[in-house]
């Protein structure tokens, strides 16, 4: 590969994760579908079969899933590596925060991710969230207080 290529390429999925991360947030959920390639694959839970299938189910599913819900997600310390000039793998620290209505969650883990470029444009294709730990609140608990 080229000398520069790499860094080139690994800030180019550096910005896509950030789209992810803004888009999803802001709601923008037409402009956020175009962050993950057609057959993206979203794991959000501890076991396989927990996961969306395809950026249209990804898209469908979390639009309805935080539409009353705030949000704010960051992701720290990507550990990025190009597999080929068209692949690459990446792993992200991840800090979530959601607050809907009589729940409240923070979470901590990692997002596990494979990325494709196509037409010229970095794409997720695989994502796997594990979280390790979840703080959550309920109405309930406030009540108490």
């Amino acid at each position: 590969m080229k000398e520069g290529y790499e860094l080139f390429e690994i800030e180019e999925i550096k910005k896509l994760k950030a789209r992810y991360f803004r888009l999803m947030d802001k709601k923008l959920w037409d402009e956020w579908r175009e962050v993950f390639t057609e057959d993206a694959i979203l794991q959000h839970g501890p076991n396989p079969e927990d996961k969306f299938e395809g950026r249209d189910q990804i898209v469908g599913q979390l639009s309805q899933i935080l539409a009353n819900a705030v949000t704010v997600h960051h992701g720290h310390m990507p550990e990025i590596e190009l597999t080929s000039e068209t692949t690459a793998t990446g792993t992200w620290a991840m800090f979530d925060f959601v607050e809907m209505p009589g729940l409240t969650l923070k979470g901590y883990g990692h997002y596990e991710e494979e990325y494709i470029k196509v037409d010229g444009k970095w794409k997720i294709k695989n994502l796997k969230l594990t979280r390790l730990r979840v703080d959550t609140t309920t109405d309930a608990d406030s009540d108490t207080a």
